[in-house]
């Protein structure tokens, strides 16, 4: 169990920074691009450098088009902002003294909720305004399974947390 504890307290670090990158660069973006700070368009006004802080350096390149910056941009990126932020709380339950808790079992629930429903909601929202690429299904029925996988555990910590409560009461 000592190496499962350190597994987890390893993937808790790297999801936990990888959502903090995710979620500070597009609300930077966002940022930026609402006050047209720190944005350089290039390609004859098609194309955008959103640049470094206080750098001329580009940090990302985007396309100058609305349904582009929201649903292909915007969207993603914070979804996988929140997707990683949901994963460091999952990797976060296997690393605690306690394994079968209320607050383990919400974790898993609101990572298998957020896997079953928002990529697919993002999926169509994204289909009304702009074409949506193959990949774009294939990653959304990747998530849906991740969502089914998760949903058994959560099912099986929930049993383990009954069984614990009862037998504390026993005890």
């Amino acid at each position: 169990m000592q190496r499962v504890k350190l597994i987890s307290k390893i993937l808790f670090y790297i999801t936990r920074l990888l959502s903090f990158l995710y979620l500070t660069g597009i609300l930077y973006s966002i940022f930026c691009l609402l006050t047209g700070w720190s944005i350089i368009p290039y390609g004859d006004g098609k194309y955008l450098h959103i640049l470094y802080p206080f750098t001329q350096q580009p940090f990302l390149n985007i396309d100058n088009n609305l349904p582009y910056i929201l649903f292909e941009f915007i969207m993603p990126l914070l979804l996988y902002g929140l997707f990683f932020l949901l994963s460091s709380n999952v990797f976060k339950v296997f690393h605690q003294p306690k394994l079968f808790t209320t607050a383990a079992v919400q974790h898993l629930k609101n990572f298998y909720w957020a896997n079953l429903t928002l990529p697919t909601a993002a999926l169509f929202c994204a289909m009304a305004f702009a074409e949506v690429e193959g990949i774009a299904i294939a990653l959304v029925f990747i998530h849906y399974i991740l969502g089914i996988f998760v949903y058994f555990l959560s099912e099986i910590f929930k049993q383990g947390l009954k069984l614990q409560k009862e037998q504390d009461l026993f005890i």
